[in-house]
């Protein structure tokens, strides 16, 4: 098995880091550098987008077509991982949620009249994304077959009504995706529609508050009262909202955990830094035992969460839909971007849960890692169905082709 990078991307990772480290991270440090709802300033994101697009490392995760690198998967593990080392890093170089994952999703799946109209500006920048799925109770969070909202066909318009909440970036978007019912076919019942802001018929109930610090456009509960949606603005065909959902999420779970590596790895560094400074009872806290264990211990489970993408990528790059890869990557790598956290801010004591280090930020966003993009416990479920199936299949190898001669 060849763990190799490919220069190109060594190139792009080196290149990342730099701009990382010499123009987003002293950033964090700035009170001012933070909007009311703990993102990044917009004044100061747009001169870092513009920077950072002059520097050739703008929407790196698309095809070289759509405005992209087009480095694969692998490539994207490489250089989010980088990305993320700052709580900024990610929407600097437009490869943040939720318009990462609408790109691919519009990129993989759109026709060229909906890539121009729907994704491009999208990758220019010029506008912000959506993708609506989850649903108040009853309706669909984690099981999109109990979505409710429907989407009822007049004429040659589809005429919208229902209810989405927890909808991240909602409250700055312009594009909008949005999953509803248009029969009770189990299979074959929903359907992905785009949508404009200004486009009437829906609107923003309310930004929801959470714990944590908040993607720019927040996460909110939207209604939808007789929104009109073309024909035109079906992504993929009627019927086709859970291909639509399932193309849109997969990746998307895995981009989540190539970014939580970059945080986790950034908590170690701020642990470490710290430990090696800070005397007690006559000795540094880099020099007790208890510290060291707790350090070991979270580079060796960061280093297991960077092999599950590592793989799950490499599984999607060559054409496989790497379900079992993605449900371990998202579990282990959301428990320990959570521990990663906790950790440094114990080892920081009272520093750490000040905001005299971004370690606070973390730590409140990190509990929705648990959660977002399917609970630890349903991609618990995902894999003992898998085991179920397969039995000792479940941890065979790929196997090459044998050589000829």
């Amino acid at each position: 098995m060849d763990f190799k990078i490919s220069p190109r991307i060594e190139d792009y990772r080196r290149r990342i880091g730099h701009f990382v480290d010499s123009e987003i991270l002293p950033l964090e440090s700035e009170r001012a550098s933070f909007d009311a709802h703990g993102n990044i300033r917009l004044d100061l994101l747009a001169a870092l987008r513009a920077k950072a697009r002059s520097e050739g490392l703008w929407c790196l995760q698309l095809k070289p077509e759509t405005g992209g690198a087009g480095l694969g998967k692998v490539g994207m593990a490489v250089f989010y991982e980088e990305m993320n080392r700052s709580i900024f890093g990610p929407v600097v170089f437009n490869s943040a949620a939720p318009d990462d994952g609408n790109m691919m999703m519009l990129e993989a799946l759109g026709t060229p009249a909906q890539r121009e109209k729907w994704l491009k500006p999208i990758v220019d920048g010029s506008v912000r994304s959506a993708f609506a799925m989850t649903e108040p109770a009853p309706g669909g969070g984690s099981d999109p077959s109990m979505i409710r909202t429907r989407a009822e066909k007049r004429g040659d318009k589809y005429v919208i009504t229902g209810r989405k909440w927890f909808i991240t970036g909602a409250a700055e978007a312009s594009h909008f995706t949005v999953i509803a019912r248009t029969s009770d076919d189990p299979r074959h019942g929903l359907t992905a529609f785009m949508f404009h802001k200004d486009q009437p018929g829906w609107e923003i109930v309310r930004r929801i508050e959470i714990m944590g610090p908040e993607e720019h456009g927040g996460h909110c509960e939207i209604a939808f009262d007789g929104l009109e949606v073309s024909e035109d603005d079906i992504l993929l065909g009627e019927g086709r909202g859970m291909k639509v959902t399932q193309a849109r999420l997969g990746p998307a779970r895995l981009t989540h955990c190539m970014r939580w590596l970059g945080l986790s790895k950034r908590c170690l560094e701020i642990a470490q830094a710290y430990a090696v400074e800070r005397h007690g009872f006559g000795m540094r806290l880099a020099d007790r035992e208890s510290i060291q264990l707790m350090l070991g211990d979270l580079a060796m489970r960061i280093e297991v969460g960077r092999l599950l993408v590592m793989k799950a990528a490499w599984e999607l790059d060559r054409g496989g839909f790497a379900r079992k890869e993605v449900s371990m990557a998202k579990v282990q790598v959301a428990n320990v971007l959570h521990d990663a956290a906790d950790r440094a801010i114990q080892i920081n004591g009272a520093r750490g849960y000040s905001a005299d280090t971004v370690l606070e930020w973390i730590y409140r966003y990190a509990r929705q890692a648990r959660l977002v993009d399917g609970a630890d416990e349903v991609h618990k479920m995902v894999l003992n169905r898998f085991l179920a199936g397969e039995g000792r299949q479940f941890w065979t190898w790929p196997v090459a082709e044998a050589e000829a001669g």
